[in-house]
């Protein structure tokens, strides 16, 4: 089965200095950009983290402090990237809870503004995990009967990755080849979520609720009226700044909704006292 798509899609990596989504930094994006008509182009940089690659992690995945020393930084980057993708859809593999919260939050930094709202989120890891429950070097395995031999090298994992969507959709034709489709496949939660490291959520009934810790599936709205110091506690804490624009303007539709209640409640009065008034 081919996949359906109506725009383009761009599938995505990232290595980074470690895997924590607001302290980590970015050392190479790759991205494999699929046109409607299956065409493919190819994005690839080394980025220069402006922090210290430690041995480890370049271990891991081949990136030394040298290699990037003279790389642009993700403020020299961030414009181009955005413009490479354009108005395509998004997917990679465990992309929903790390590659775009990262690549979200390091432009978000840097003061590069954010607007994904109009995007689906394929995550592969996710529909591999929902139909096999295994890892990417084993899907790739499964799938494709290939063996990862250059793992994490970004421009090498995202072909390795976009090799396992297009083998998922030939091994599972019950599968919706459409993008908004395998977007909501493949999203861990039933809850769609509203900020993109998956801490804000939309409940059943389309009101934004925590989606973590102790408030886990109550209303921002409730919890700012029992427990109003715990906005104030997030936007302090160490959370992804994503996150926090998403709360302040939950918070601010919240504000806008009690003074249009309070608007409301005065015309009422104002009202019944005319009623009053002209009765007399």
């Amino acid at each position: 089965m081919k996949i359906n798509l109506k725009k383009p899609l761009c599938v995505f990596d990232l290595e980074t200095t470690g895997t924590n989504i607001t302290k980590d930094r970015i050392v190479q994006i790759a991205i494999v950009k699929i046109m409607e008509d299956g065409s493919e182009i190819e994005y690839n940089e080394l980025v220069n983290p402006e922090v210290t690659i430690s041995d480890e992690i370049a271990e891991i995945h081949g990136i030394t402090n040298e290699m990037v020393k003279n790389a642009p930084t993700i403020k020299t980057l961030g414009p181009a990237i955005l413009a490479f993708i354009g108005d395509a859809d998004l997917a990679g593999y465990n992309s929903n809870k790390f590659d775009i919260p990262v690549l979200v939050e390091e432009l978000l930094r840097v003061g590069i503004a954010v607007d994904f709202s109009d995007k689906s989120f394929v995550d592969i890891q996710n529909i591999f995990h929902k139909m096999e429950q295994r890892t990417l070097a084993a899907a790739y395995q499964f799938y494709c009967g290939k063996t990862m031999d250059n793992a994490h090298n970004a421009l090498y994992d995202t072909q390795v990755t976009w090799e396992v969507l297009k083998a998922q959709l030939e091994r599972y034709p019950e599968l919706d080849s459409e993008i908004n489709a395998l977007a909501s496949f493949s999203r861990q939660s039933n809850y769609a979520m509203v900020d993109f490291a998956g801490r804000l959520a939309h409940n059943d009934k389309g009101e934004v609720v925590y989606n973590f810790g102790k408030h886990k599936g109550k209303t921002i709205a409730a919890v700012m009226q029992n427990e109003p110091g715990y906005y104030g506690w997030m936007l302090e804490a160490d959370f992804p700044h994503q996150t926090k624009l998403c709360l302040r303007k939950e918070m601010e539709e919240i504000k806008r909704k009690k003074e249009a209640n309070k608007e409301g409640e005065i015309q009422d009065k104002l009202s019944g006292l005319l009623d009053k008034f002209n009765k007399k």
